[in-house]
């Protein structure tokens, strides 16, 4: 009898064990606290959605990871995932040589162009000639925060902003001459009623991929290299079974991969 009661207490003991295993084994995904329309965002009752929500769930199911969405500031995404805090960020972060000085990325699973928008009536264009006396806003940390710097801060004026919303708040409000940010990002605020009434696109910026990156990746730590082999595995998966397609035609009209 007491043989028998030292293993089902056993049994117990390891049926708890696997269960904190299992529970320690979810891993932190870091998406900007910010934000970021149409690719994340919460809704009234604060669960977040979007193109990148819809794209993580299919891509960890696919990995068989347990993934849990956690929101942190932008500006110190990249320190919570080298600290621990986080496991992996995807959060619309492209993939520059910058950043892989500090972390590693996974394939590309989506990229698309740069562009700037401005009020409606005024004529310009997205070149530092065009630009040149205007203000700029960007979002702070950001890789169009370091194109702006680079390609028109010597005839511009750069205002840097925590998030994409207070920009474009801005930029309705007058405050501001222009905005660079990704086209999608602009496009899905082209769409609002604040949007639509106050601007509208001036086109796209010359690309220039030692700033841009080379699309956006699922941002690691260095050295998981078995964790990036199973994101890169499953970002083929779900590019290929039509997942991501079935995602995309939710969100867009067009194809978000790029080139």
């Amino acid at each position: 009898m007491k043989t028998a009661l030292k293993t089902i207490a056993l049994a117990a003991v390891l049926g708890l064990a696997g269960i904190t295993g299992a529970a320690a084994a979810e891993l932190k995904v870091g998406v900007a606290a910010e934000p970021y329309p149409p690719f994340t965002a919460p809704d009234a009752a604060g669960k977040w959605e979007g193109w990148e929500v819809d794209f993580m769930n299919a891509v960890c199911a696919e990995a068989k990871l347990e993934c849990v969405l956690t929101p942190v500031a932008w500006d110190g995404i990249i320190p919570a995932l080298t600290s621990g805090k986080i496991d992996m960020i995807m959060s619309s972060m492209s993939i520059t040589a910058e950043r892989q000085k500090t972390i590693d990325f996974s394939d590309k699973y989506y990229n698309t162009p740069t562009g700037i928008i401005g009020p409606k009536g005024v004529a310009f264009d997205a070149t530092p000639e065009s630009l040149a006396g205007k203000t700029i806003g960007v979002q702070v940390a950001t890789i169009h925060q370091a194109y702006a710097n680079h390609y028109f801060g010597a005839t511009s004026t750069l205002k840097e902003y925590q998030t994409q919303d207070e920009a474009n708040n801005d930029l309705a409000a007058g405050r501001l001459d222009a905005v660079q940010a990704d086209s999608i990002a602009l496009s899905d605020f082209l769409k609002t009623e604040q949007g639509k009434d106050c601007c509208e696109l001036k086109g796209l910026v010359k690309d220039d991929p030692a700033i841009l990156g080379a699309g956006v990746g699922v941002g690691l730590r260095k050295g998981e290299d078995e964790l990036k082999a199973k994101l890169n595995a499953a970002i083929k998966a779900v590019r290929e079974n039509g997942t991501y397609d079935a995602i995309t035609k939710k969100y867009f009209d067009f194809d978000v991969y790029g080139g």
